[in-house]
């Protein structure tokens, strides 16, 4: 195995469960092999063309299979689409999806394992970082490629802190019982309408952080027990729709953060509507483009013991169950996730910011290897301190960020815990009400799944 992580191989083939679905072969080998790779058509869902990162692969992997005729059917992923394809004995023979989901697709037999593909294209798993990895393993097994990889920071707004009579050392997270003092000094609640956001704890986005930040995984390892209901759970949601309660309750919170422009230069940062916030690590481009001049401080999300802790997300390529391709798409999942191919596009990247008169803030993937030749042979200091260092966070989390790990009812169990933690935000019940209530439903779902 030359050093190289391997998938293990796949004990079954598994029934696709759909209701009436007639069998899903039909044209691809259920693990990538026969055929002939550079030939013939190749269809995708859930990716586009939205800028040089995706466009500059997407010509790199046509440049070296010119007789493969890609088709990218651009825009979101689908899951009906998605699935009625797959129920069909149609589908595109690729989708790019959120990693979370792929556990559930691999356990309804709706995406092929990866073990004839990884080994077929001698893909180095060992490249990927681990969260990313053992995100899209069910058992062992492999059946997704992972790519963007982000992870999540704390954003400050220096100016507004300021104002407070605040520094930045004092926004200490790990200090919950001091997080509703913080957080009146920071909003600015007037007659019930929001007028500044002081702390967003970003749920239910980022529970299972808040929750591992107090000590517990929401998720078993394995991925088949929830623990929705632990009182460390229950902890995590109550301090954070606390926080959100103190500026005006969910609807008008809602309401403000919904009119935020996160892509553009009156993004709530430079319209000062918001001090503090946890984000995933592509607001910080964002910023760099659209606003260079905001103050701006970036720190690692720590728990309650002031360790640094991130969690990390992303999409993936699958290969799915009857795809007509899937040598074409085993080739074009390595193209657009390798190292140099990465490279390439990075270099894309620098380019466009720099005719642009704009800084370079890096580009973070799953693939561990291409992420250092990135900074290594590409980066460049902006001259900015505040995005330099901010980079320096980003990068210095990376390595110790966890994931949801992969379950066989992870979209399920994603709604659980979503629709518990909207129901407490919408008044209708109490945290431990609620998650009790997820527990029940996320368990149900885990236990069918395992049958």
């Amino acid at each position: 195995m030359s050093g190289k992580l391997r998938t293990t191989a796949f004990a079954g083939v598994l029934t696709l469960a759909l209701a009436g679905c007639g069998g899903v072969g039909g044209g691809g080998n259920d693990e990538g092999g026969g055929g002939t790779a550079t030939k013939g058509a190749l269809s995708t869902m859930g990716f586009g063309f939205s800028d040089e990162i995706a466009t500059t692969r997407i010509e790199a992997f046509k440049r070296d299979n010119p007789d493969v005729e890609l088709k990218v059917t651009e825009g979101a992923f689908d899951e009906q689409q998605f699935l009625s394809a797959v129920a069909s004995g149609n589908p595109p023979d690729l989708v790019y999806m959120d990693r979370k989901l792929i556990g559930t697709y691999a356990k309804r037999g709706a995406i092929q394992p990866l073990t004839q593909c990884v080994d077929k294209q001698d893909i180095d798993l060992g490249q990927y970082r681990p969260a990313a990895r053992e995100q899209v393993t069910l058992d062992g097994t492999v059946y997704g490629i992972p790519e963007f990889s982000t992870v999540r920071v704390v954003y400050l707004n220096e100016g507004l802190l300021k104002k407070a009579g605040l520094t930045a050392d004092q926004v200490n997270l790990a200090d919950w019982a001091a997080l509703p003092a913080l957080n009146a000094k920071l909003a600015s609640v007037s007659g019930g309408r929001l007028g500044r956001i002081g702390i967003d704890p970003k749920i239910p986005e980022f529970l299972p952080m808040w929750a591992k930040a107090n000590g517990v995984d929401m998720l078993s390892a394995d991925g088949r027990a929830a623990k929705l209901d632990d009182p460390k759970v229950i902890e995590a949601l109550t301090t954070g729709v606390n926080l959100i309660q103190q500026q005006g309750g969910w609807g008008a919170f809602k309401s403000f953060r919904d009119t935020f422009d996160f892509f553009g230069a009156q993004n709530p940062l430079s319209k000062n509507q918001i001090v503090a916030w946890p984000m995933e690590e592509w607001f910080l481009n964002q910023a760099a483009k659209n606003s260079p001049n905001v103050e701006l401080v970036v720190k690692p999300f720590v728990d309650r013991q002031g360790k640094p802790l991130t969690q990390s997300a992303g999409q993936a390529w699958v290969i799915t169950k009857g795809a007509k391709n899937p040598d074409a798409a085993c080739a074009f999942v390595k193209k657009m996730t390798a190292t140099d191919t990465w490279l390439a596009a990075a270099k894309a990247r620098v380019d466009a910011r720099k005719a642009a008169g704009q800084p370079f803030t890096g580009v973070y993937t799953a693939n561990a290897e291409a992420d250092k030749k990135i900074f290594d042979e590409l980066y460049q200091p902006t001259g900015n301190k505040r995005f330099d260092d901010a980079v320096a966070t980003i990068r210095s989390v990376q390595d110790a960020a966890f994931a949801l790990p992969a379950s066989p009812a992870g979209a399920e169990f994603d709604k659980a815990y979503y629709d518990a933690v909207n129901r407490v935000l919408a008044g209708q019940e109490q945290p431990a009400q609620a998650l009790q209530r997820a527990q029940r439903e996320a368990t149900s779902a885990l236990d069918k799944a395992a049958k």
